[in-house]
């Protein structure tokens, strides 16, 4: 009697852990669709730079002797900002100089013999060829000196020098930065696949690490027409207002702005079940959706703990939330990672602590 009573408490224990576990409505967790702002953009990194701006560099190899210009200094167009060791330079043309002389000097004295018929015409015409090219040969020597100059290509401010006398540079050293501090530009980095979306005017929102936490603000200035084959990349430069805190040279993170919904329905990424990935990877097999596309899914949505499947639009997808453009309104309660078993027009079980 003893075991046959034992045998049916556990019977029963397991009938009703059965029933607890199969029979019970699933229990499932739940959060509200709110309703917030929706952002689809382009991701791009630039760096910050002068609209007018030119990088200066020596015309010819030489030393560096003088250095006449320091940064933040204003200068004009063609200042000298800096001088090379021009000795030898001096000494070819004083040599050409006096070359030119003498065979001007030579050109002279020829024409004077062929006037008094005391040599060949032929003569002076060679001495004519002569002077001719000796006063070319100086003139030119004359105009090198200059290269030794580094002047200013156009009226700015010094931003940057990296020029100190004594070193050795040559022509393709940049020795300064003339421009003016404003306007500035970001000059951006955007992937091929995404530049075909970027417009002229569209909002850029912007990230720097010096100013964390800052919305920063600027617009599509500029779309370089042809892209680098190499990094795949298109060139886009976005204009900053004056005001802007950036300095010249910093690195600043951009999302260009393609869509705004200031009132979009939102929901956490894990109450909506999206279709599963085609396997067929053929070449007949057809294209993913592209970006900016809807995408069809479904969710569960809760009412009187009772779900419901629900067939939503979805737009733009975030780490945090993601758009429901149609098939949901906000207030409404989805599931959370829906449970297998879930059946629509079945009754749930809802957590105690409703998830946030």
């Amino acid at each position: 009697m003893r075991r046959l009573l034992l045998l049916l408490v556990l019977l029963a224990a397991a009938g009703a852990a059965a029933w607890v576990r199969y029979g019970l409505p699933p229990r499932v967790a739940i959060a509200l669709a709110t309703q917030g702002t929706a952002l689809e953009a382009v991701y791009g990194t630039g760096n910050v730079e002068p609209v007018n701006w030119a990088r200066i560099g020596p015309a010819t190899r030489a030393r560096l002797t003088e250095v006449l210009v320091q940064e933040g200094e204003r200068v004009t167009e063609g200042q000298p900002m800096a001088r090379l060791d021009d000795r030898q330079a001096r000494s070819l043309a004083a040599e050409a100089e006096a070359r030119a002389r003498f065979a001007v000097e030579d050109l002279a004295r020829t024409r004077t013999l062929v006037a008094r018929d005391i040599t060949a015409r032929t003569s002076l015409e060679r001495a004519e060829r002569d002077a001719q090219a000796a006063e070319a040969t100086a003139r030119a020597a004359r105009q090198r000196l200059d290269d030794y100059v580094v002047r200013a290509p156009t009226d700015g401010v010094v931003l940057r020098r990296d020029a100190e006398v004594g070193e050795v540079v040559d022509t393709p050293a940049s020795l300064f930065w003339v421009g003016e501090p404003r306007p500035l530009r970001i000059t951006a980095e955007v992937d091929e696949e995404d530049i075909a979306r970027i417009r002229l005017g569209q909002r850029a929102l912007l990230r720097a690490d010096a100013f964390p936490g800052r919305a920063m603000v600027g617009h599509v200035a500029q779309i370089t027409p042809k892209g680098d084959t190499v990094r795949k990349a298109y060139r886009v430069r976005l204009a900053l207002p004056d005001d802007t805190p950036l300095l010249i040279g910093m690195t600043v993170e951009a999302n260009i702005v393609l869509r705004e919904a200031p009132e979009a329905v939102l929901v956490p990424p894990a109450a909506v079940v999206l279709p599963p990935a085609p396997r067929d990877s053929s070449p007949t097999a057809p294209p993913a959706a592209p970006p900016g596309t809807t995408r069809r899914a479904h969710l569960w949505v809760v009412e009187k703990e009772v779900a419901q499947r629900r067939e939503v639009e979805i737009g733009v997808q975030s780490p945090r939330s993601m758009e429901i453009l149609r098939g949901l309104a906000a207030g409404e309660a989805v599931v959370l990672s829906p449970p297998e078993g879930l059946q629509d027009g079945r009754p749930v079980r809802l957590e105690a602590q409703p998830a946030p």
